[in-house]
């Protein structure tokens, strides 16, 4: 393989180090590794990249101003598109997205766009803080406002979050309003800190409020206001983007032992209530020594390389397929391996079983093997007979997947939803049935990416923007 065509790798935190604490575990580039992926570019005529990104950032464009050196220019131009490009140069799918596309994949490898992302980012975040060349602030103000329309965003998620920054950009005025203490919504409560760290959160969303975006949390819409209280007060459009916080079980006998969590329970007490810093915070939690998440997504990575990180000493992913169809990014997948997270694959858990204290102590399995494709288009697992044996399991965290809160749903009859509890809204619009409000992200599709979900906010920003110019 030429020289030009090997890709520059992230450096990272070595294992053994890693996971004795919660601190990221890439590094980011250099400025002389960006220059030096970037100038890999080839600058194509008909770029695909772009086709690749949920929301459409001039890819060539920004990487020539970083082969450049021109890291200024680059973060500008990232963000006219994407407003959190922090977070999504650090936890999006890229591999799947804007880099399956990249033309140096089939020669090669692909340019590490992800990295790019992350590093420009978190150059401007170390260099122009106070810079009179370059400042977020007087960068957004002229048009803070300007239209004197009000515009709710319920959920301060990535859907939420760039629904409200767009809005912002045309000159509406945006409240965001979340039900939780502080805003992020799947940022803050579901990614970990070793992936996504609280303090690169925090300030994608001080940018955004320098947009000239409100941010009220502890609002529960659908409890404390209603769809009808916000029309009442005089918003003249909602989007919705509450994401999926309503976790998914087996339904196994067992089930329902003490220290068997849902993902979404386990991880919100680590990464928003900090309770991997008990007793500093008022929040604990049980760990014990041998642990089991069930599922391959990355939340079920996440969960499993938390639980090393509060002292575990064996852990393990129980998947009913093969590692191929593990759903979990490849650089998540290839990280826990790297920190002794063991695959039990082909595996599916059946029943739990209990101590005398109603805690779960051992799990009995069946080995499975894959038939013919389903309709996700992956080979449908299938039982092996008498293949059944036992695991010594003192944790699990069931992480198979999340619908929707169906608090706001149920308070609001007149919206629709489908079968497994999703919004239904108008497929091009985003527009629900309800006139003048909008829904993205996890609450109408159940499985959206950080990307996706911010790609469905651009969309209903847009939308909203139509709705707004015809009244």
């Amino acid at each position: 393989m030429s020289k030009e065509l090997v890709r520059k790798s992230m450096p990272q935190r070595k294992a053994k180090e890693r996971i004795g604490d919660f601190q990221e575990v890439n590094l980011g580039y250099t400025e002389e590794q960006a220059i030096l992926e970037a100038k890999r570019c080839l600058q194509c005529k008909k770029p695909l990249c772009i086709k690749g990104c949920p929301v459409e950032i001039d890819i060539p464009k920004m990487i020539e101003y970083i082969a450049k050196g021109d890291f200024i220019g680059a973060i500008k131009n990232a963000k006219e598109k994407n407003a959190l490009p922090a977070i999504c140069g650090r936890v999006c799918p890229q591999e799947t997205q804007c880099e399956k596309l990249c033309i140096l994949k089939h020669k090669g490898q692909p340019v590490a766009i992800g990295n790019l992302e992350r590093f420009i980012a978190d150059w401007e975040a170390s260099h122009t803080t106070n810079s009179k060349e370059y400042n977020n602030k007087e960068q957004s103000e002229p048009n803070r406002g300007a239209k004197g329309i009000k515009i709710a965003v319920i959920g301060s998620g990535p859907a939420g979050l760039t629904c409200a920054a767009d809005l912002a950009r045309m000159g509406y005025e945006v409240t965001i309003f979340e039900s939780l203490s502080e805003p992020g919504g799947v940022l803050r409560y579901g990614i970990p800190p070793f992936r996504l760290s609280r303090g690169v959160v925090d300030r994608e969303i001080e940018y955004i409020k320098n947009l000239g975006v409100d941010i009220k949390v502890n609002m529960l819409i659908g409890q404390i206001k209603s769809l009808n209280n916000l029309f009442a007060e005089d918003y003249k459009s909602i989007f919705i983007g509450t994401g999926a916080g309503l976790p998914r079980f087996m339904n196994i006998p067992g089930e329902n032992l003490n220290n068997v969590y849902s993902a979404n329970e386990f991880l919100t007490r680590i990464n928003l209530m900090k309770a991997f810093k008990f007793p500093e915070y008022d929040t604990p939690i049980a760990c014990g020594k041998k642990v089991a998440a069930i599922g391959a997504g990355n939340v079920a990575i996440d969960s499993a390389r938390c639980a090393l990180r509060l002292g575990a000493q064996e852990v393990s992913i129980i998947y009913r397929r093969s590692e191929q169809e593990m759903p979990a990014r490849d650089e998540e997948i290839l990280h826990a391996k790297e920190e002794g997270v063991k695959l039990f694959l082909l595996t599916l858990p059946v029943e739990y079983y209990s101590d005398e204290k109603g805690c779960v102590k051992k799990a009995r399995c069946i080995k499975m093997e894959l038939g013919e494709p389903d309709g996700s288009g992956r080979r449908r697992p299938i039982p092996i007979e008498n293949s059944d044996f036992e695991m010594d399991i003192d944790t699990v965290v069931v992480a198979i997947g999340q619908s929707p809160n169906p608090l706001l749903l149920h308070s609001t009859p007149e919206l629709k939803v489908a079968k497994y509890g999703n919004l239904v809204v108008d497929e091009e619009s985003l527009e629900t049935g309800i006139k003048g409000v909008f829904a993205g992200g996890d609450i109408i599709s159940g499985a959206a990416t950080v990307i996706e979900a911010m790609g469905a906010g651009k969309r209903a920003a847009s939308s909203i923007d139509n709705f707004l110019a015809k009244k």
